[in-house]
């Protein structure tokens, strides 16, 4: 196996992984395991492991949750091993690598505050914001490591795909205070709310995500009119994911947000930040020739 395949099959676990911690992040929400181990680092006062009678099934969730942060972390450590032999060592490539071990390092942090604020709303607002920025990063990694060369895309197309970003980054923010204000809180006690109107901020999430709806399917029209194969096809595909996830917000709505719906939306919204990100990547690729390469690598 050459080490760029190894960089390609690397980068891919470290993506796949992520998104799979923020999935079960959800289950975690939805099954009020949040505080199934009441402590951190440790699990309990006792143990790191949630073997006990007291834990029960809501303390092998969340201790299982917990377990798959070590698993992000060999998959990351596996990335910048990678990059490290891969020759010639490209530069971007290693400090994304870098930024994903970084992002972990601060999702276990906040993590544990979550834990040990009792799972303060805005500890855990902050900690999916967190995980999202962590995504980003593997998301980064992914795509330098998996990128062809591509003609520059338009300036219009660049432009739609910043404020395709922006809006996304404003869906997931407002969608963390919707979560923080509403139902499942994570723990089957009594835990803090964010004390503003659910409903309302819901519509103002709702709002923001048929716009970032219409961006992506203004990105994909005025892209094939420009000829930018790739930013279309991209945003072709993140139309597709805000159009299930408005259908999947929309049910949640109507049948009281049953939990198997919050995690599924969970993990479609993990899926829409790789994919804007993913598309603004696209819009920022240039043609480049050997020579640029080279004065990339080091």
């Amino acid at each position: 196996m050459t080490h760029s395949r190894a960089v390609r099959w690397t980068t891919t676990a470290a993506l796949a992984v992520t998104i799979l911690i923020i999935v079960t992040g959800g289950v975690v929400r939805v099954t009020g395991s949040g505080l199934g181990c009441p402590t951190w680092p440790r699990c309990t006062d006792d143990s790191f492991t949630s073997a006990t009678v007291d834990t029960g099934v809501h303390g092998a969730i969340e201790f299982g949750n917990r377990m798959l942060t070590t698993v992000i972390c060999l998959a990351v450590g596996a990335v910048i091993i990678a990059c490290l032999l891969q020759r010639p060592r490209h530069r971007a490539l290693l400090w994304s690598g870098w930024g994903q071990f970084l992002g972990v390092l601060l999702n276990a942090v906040v993590g544990g505050i979550t834990v040990l604020t009792g799972l303060n709303p805005y500890v855990v607002a902050a900690h999916f914001i967190a995980a999202i920025a962590l995504l980003v990063s593997a998301t980064v990694s992914y795509d330098i490591a998996h990128r062809s060369v591509v003609p520059a895309p338009a300036p219009a197309t660049r432009r739609l795909a910043r404020w395709l970003v922006a809006v996304t980054g404003v869906v997931v923010v407002v969608g963390t205070v919707v979560t923080g204000a509403g139902p499942h809180p994570g723990d089957s006690a009594s835990v803090h709310r964010i004390p503003v109107d659910w409903t309302l901020v819901t519509v103002v999430h709702g709002v923001a995500a048929v716009l970032a709806l219409v961006l992506a399917a203004l990105v994909v029209v005025v892209a094939r009119r420009a000829g930018d194969a790739l930013v279309a096809r991209r945003a072709g595909i993140l139309l597709a994911l805000f159009a299930a996830q408005a259908a999947l917000g929309l049910y949640q709505s109507l049948d009281g947000l049953p939990g198997l719906a919050v995690v599924l939306h969970l993990g479609g919204a993990a899926l829409t930040a790789a994919g804007a990100t993913r598309v603004l990547l696209a819009a920022r690729s240039t043609t480049v020739d050997r020579a640029r390469q080279a004065a990339l690598a080091v």
